[in-house]
């Protein structure tokens, strides 16, 4: 499993917020059961329970409802006012309905301790909750809005004072006004220091995770946060700009197969050694969609060899691949020759190899067994290996990315499997003969079917090449992966149509890891579905079979701004280390100034 993927995964915490409408609803609804709840608790024996309900909810419906409802509002306003992001007004609400709950089961349990106790806990306990509001909603507008500390601890203070301004004011009204100077007494001493402690308390913990952020990567960490919230909630591509700053230029390759009739170009297959991540719509994510639609004719995008370290920073940054492979068309040569699709293997390496007019395409898998991105320099040697010992031209390398588990490892310089594989690609015939070669292609975004079933924006492409009688479909789901197991039951399930060889692959695009897990391969759900759309493709993709020339080419992408070896690896590291250290210094700082906080309201006096 990549390391970027696995910080992906943190994508499923970002869910998707009820409406601002649902949100209030909740709140007069929540508001009134802590009342009557708490009302019941400390019942009033001079009325009835029915009255003591209807009492109790229309004080938590005054008190912590109609206040919670006007600080969602104004919060939204205020972060607005000051040009922070994210805080939509249905977050704002949303906020406010879970700070305002948080408040109330603290309260009820004062109420329970108070009937055990024989003592009066109220104000206490709704000073202790009020701190604890403040707190938390410090730090959620201070991490995710974009805004700095003074600014998001001001913000923070509009629930709680609302909430104590509303008591203030419904017990000097309806109350007891003789108990309004000591209540004012004790709310603003009590909850100040209080606030100050928790407050101080989360500022110390932000500025030591922060600190490792700014000292290697010179970034910030709430800056970081704030983006990718934005990012996955609005689909903003502002992260792009924070990834500019810890970018490496490289250079990398290109390697593609065209096929022409007399009209032009009828189909064209490119292997890109560049990275469809990180995820969402940033960087290279979606570049399998985004480079192919940038031809007027069938393309398809494979996934070359690369791993994160690849990652473009910018969806900018795909025109440079677009640029070098239009270089390329320019130069090739074409002919009708080509020769039949052959399988060879070695241990667990498997590949798949066609032979085009100077070049050859080359699909590696490991199915059954489930491995991850191949590593650029892998592929190079790939590259290299190959073309030396079949005297081609070009080497079309294609990490056919098809059987996945959460455990699967990258394809890393020293590992067994690079051995496998260069193993595998010395048994290669190099004399294969030669012949007419026909082509068919078919696409369907398959429309049933989205990013929750692993589907990308391009759906199924699928390409069907025909030499000497032999079919050889070429199917490539727009997926980051697939299921391990589904690659062999889809090749099972289409035997009896009228094809001879199949090979299942994935783009590798990371615009579906913005779900609810990390990763998203194709094949978790709705495989008959599915099946069902690769059955039609070949089907249609054989209509659409007619003679062709072939060219291979092979180009260098130049400057290509990435994530890089070194920063890809210390932005993961770092975000590694700064979750370990969050583990311990987390519970430590803010549970020892809560019991700070909770000593000094509940028994310093006043």
């Amino acid at each position: 499993m990549s390391s970027m993927s696995s910080v992906a995964g943190l994508s499923k915490y970002i869910k998707t917020l009820p409406k601002a409408k649902f949100s209030i609803i909740g709140m007069l609804i929540i508001s009134f059961i802590i009342g009557s709840a708490y009302y019941l608790i400390d019942l009033n024996s001079e009325i009835g329970i029915f009255e003591n309900i209807i009492a109790g909810g229309l004080f938590g419906l005054t008190v912590f409802g109609i206040s919670s409802i006007m600080s969602g509002a104004l919060n939204q306003q205020t972060i607005s006012i000051v040009h922070g992001i994210n805080l939509k007004i249905k977050h704002s609400m949303f906020l406010s309905a879970l700070s305002m709950t948080i408040l109330g089961i603290i309260i009820i349990i004062g109420g329970i301790i108070s009937q055990i106790l024989q003592l009066n806990l109220f104000l206490n306990s709704m000073l202790f909750g009020c701190v604890l509001v403040y707190g938390f909603n410090t730090l959620v507008f201070w991490a995710t809005s974009k805004v700095r500390f003074m600014t998001a601890a001001f913000t923070g203070l509009i629930q709680p004072l609302l909430i104590l301004a509303m008591y203030t004011l419904v017990t000097f009204l309806f109350i007891d006004t003789s108990f309004l100077g000591p209540i004012i007494l004790q709310i603003t001493i009590k909850a100040i220091i209080a606030a100050i402690i928790f407050v101080m308390a989360i500022y110390a913990f932000i500025k030591v995770i922060a600190s490792p952020f700014k000292k290697n990567l010179g970034i910030g960490v709430l800056d970081l946060l704030s983006l990718f919230i934005a990012h996955m909630n609005e689909g903003s591509n502002s992260l792009e700009g924070l990834f500019e700053n810890m970018s490496e230029a490289i250079d990398t390759i290109v390697t593609f197969v065209s096929f022409k009739t007399e009209k032009g170009i009828k189909a064209l297959f490119i292997s890109p050694s560049v990275h469809p991540g990180p995820l969402g719509d940033l960087g290279g994510s979606n570049m399998p969609t985004i480079l192919a639609n940038k031809f007027d004719h069938f393309t398809m995008v494979a996934h070359g060899p690369s791993t994160h370290d690849f990652n473009p920073i910018a969806v900018s940054e795909i025109d440079k691949v677009e640029k070098s492979v239009r270089k390329g068309l320019e130069k090739v040569e074409y002919s009708s020759n080509a020769s039949k699709f052959v399988r060879y293997a070695s241990q667990k390496a498997k590949i798949g190899v066609q032979l085009f007019n100077e070049g050859m395409v080359i699909l590696s898998t490991f199915a059954p067994d489930a491995v991850d991105d191949i590593e650029f320099g892998v592929g190079l040697t790939m590259m290299a290996q190959s073309r030396n010992h079949c005297n081609v031209k070009d080497s079309i390398i294609v990490d056919c990315h098809n059987s996945f588990t959460p455990e699967s490892g990258e394809i890393l310089p020293g590992n067994s499997e690079v051995f496998q594989i260069i193993e595998v690609i010395d048994t290669i015939n190099p004399n294969q003969e030669k012949h007419e070669v026909k082509v068919g292609c078919y696409e369907d975004t398959m429309e049933t079917l989205d990013k929750h079933e692993g589907i990308g924006d391009s759906g199924i492409k699928t390409m069907i090449v025909e030499v000497d009688n032999q079919r050889t479909a070429y199917v490539l789901f727009d997926s980051n992966n697939m299921e391990m197991g589904f690659r062999q039951e889809i090749i099972d399930a289409v035997s009896d149509l009228e094809i001879d060889e199949i090979e299942v692959m994935t783009t590798d695009t990371h615009t579906v890891n913005t779900l609810s897990r990390g990763y998203n391969p194709v094949g978790i759900s709705k495989r008959p579905e599915i099946i069902e759309y690769v059955k039609i493709s070949i089907k249609e993709a054989i209509k659409d079979l007619e003679k062709v020339e072939v060219g291979t080419g092979t180009e260098k992408i130049e400057n290509l701004n990435t994530f890089g070896p070194k920063n890809s690896t210390e932005l993961i590291s770092t975000i590694s280390s700064v979750v370990a250290v969050s583990k311990i210094i987390a519970p430590v700082l803010l549970i020892t100034a809560l019991l700070i906080a909770f000593i000094w309201i509940f028994f310093g006096g006043l």
